[in-house]
């Protein structure tokens, strides 16, 4: 490896986000694949670039490290300081949450643990998931102690939590080596925010090992998953989070559509849990519907979940937030035609629609979405032509070779600013 990157995961802790999908650090290092991450890490990995995961937990006393045993990827878990758990516990009871959330997120990062973590694996780069977080200010002191250049990756976080990051963040985002954005509404956005120069913006999306999605014989996954060869089968998977993803959009639709086709043998296929998977599963019992089924767990194991996407016939999204989603560009790279809402990232997916691979609909309209899906149910033809053109422009752009590289030379290819500091960078 000719480089070497230390990315910064998200969230203040680690169990903040993996425990809601049931990943203890055992599962994290045997199973735990897919996501953006590991897009990045194997993109990375394919030109010749090293990374290093750094996240930070309340359950070790002391630094623990090992190996992500699917990609070969060094991982290191910090300590929560003592003052991040104080400030944690004060702003669940304070009237002022937010600044004491941000305070608290501030807080979460050992910074002298973390510096020589970042020296010891030798990184020549800090690479943060979210720029619009209090991690990514303190990753920008830690890369000037390290006298390291910081990048950060857009994955949906669009706004300051609070006014005392809004104030700081300004500086930090333009102090930082550059933002790596694929999302062109995101991209527009930054530069009216923040003023930050195009040389430091790349529109790079999110990257997916684009040979290894190979959909199996359709007969034999549905025969496995117990599914009739004549059913038209919708799937969907990823985090069940009712309003940010649109489940609720989604189940309207799917309503509409078994109402409007009485008599179609159709199934809705659902994979997935989250915070709010009590909540779903009463929203799908109260529609009374026998067409959709759910398995309520995180499938970490990519040919398992393979399995899924080969039983079906067409893939949705019915976000109303995301970053860069991956979900439909594994659907994509299955051959599998998209329905998805125009949530960030979603129209630099499809920017020709069905021609991208994909039908792109308004955010919150049941209507539309149940009108596209009951499009494509209708017309075979139709689905195996825009799901070819969803295989061809996968494979064209967001491999693992083409992302990899576009990533190392935005990161590697060019000197980094060493104007950068936090007095600011001029545009």
């Amino acid at each position: 490896m000719s480089s070497h990157i230390a990315l910064i995961m998200w969230g203040d802790l680690f169990e903040d986000f993996h425990d809601t999908i049931d990943v203890s650090f055992e599962r994290f290092r045997t199973e735990y694949t897919g996501s953006w991450l590991f897009g990045y890490v194997d993109a990375l990995a394919a030109v010749g670039v090293a990374t290093t995961l750094i996240h930070v937990s309340a359950r070790v006393d002391g630094v623990r490290r090992f190996v992500h045993e699917p990609s070969g990827t060094d991982v290191v878990i910090l300590p929560a300081p003592r003052r991040h758990r104080w400030l944690r516990s004060m702003y669940r009871r304070s009237s002022v949450r937010k600044s004491l959330s941000s305070l608290a997120s501030y807080g979460s990062i050992p910074l002298a643990a973390a510096l020589r973590e970042i020296r010891r694996c030798g990184a020549d780069a800090l690479l943060v998931q979210e720029y619009e977080h209090a991690r990514f200010d303190v990753a920008v002191l830690l890369g000037r102690l390290a006298r390291r250049p910081v990048f950060a990756s857009f994955q949906g976080g669009d706004r300051p939590h609070s006014r005392l990051e809004r104030s700081i963040r300004r500086r930090t985002v333009r102090a930082c080596a550059g933002l790596i954005i694929g999302s062109g509404r995101e991209l527009g956005r930054v530069r009216a925010v923040y003023g930050v120069p195009q040389v430091r913006l790349a529109a790079i999306p999110n990257a997916l090992d684009v040979a290894s999605f190979s959909p199996g014989p359709q007969d034999e996954a549905r025969r496995l998953l117990d599914i009739p060869s004549t059913t038209q089968v919708v799937e969907w998977h990823g985090r069940v989070t009712i309003h940010r993803k649109g489940l609720d959009v989604l189940l309207a639709a799917w309503e509409q559509l078994c109402r409007q086709r009485p008599n179609r043998d159709v199934l809705l296929l659902l994979v997935g849990t989250g915070d709010d998977a009590d909540e779903f599963r009463a929203r799908i019992d109260a529609t009374e519907l026998d067409s959709i089924r759910w398995r309520d767990e995180y499938v970490s194991d990519r040919s398992e979940l393979l399995l899924y996407q080969s039983a079906a016939d067409i893939f949705v999204l019915p976000s109303r937030h995301e970053g860069f989603p991956v979900a439909p560009i594994e659907a994509m790279a299955v051959g599998l035609p998209v329905v998805a809402a125009d949530a960030p990232g979603v129209p630099d997916l499809f920017p020709d629609g069905e021609r991208s691979g994909g039908i792109v609909v308004p955010r919150e309209d049941a209507a539309a979405l149940a009108a596209a899906l009951g499009r494509l149910i209708d017309d075979r033809d139709l689905r195996v032509e825009v799901g070819r053109r969803a295989r061809d422009r996968a494979e064209a752009n967001y491999s693992l070779e083409v992302v990899g590289a576009q990533l190392s030379s935005f990161m590697f290819g060019r000197a980094a600013p060493n104007e950068a500091s936090f007095g600011g960078v001029r545009p």
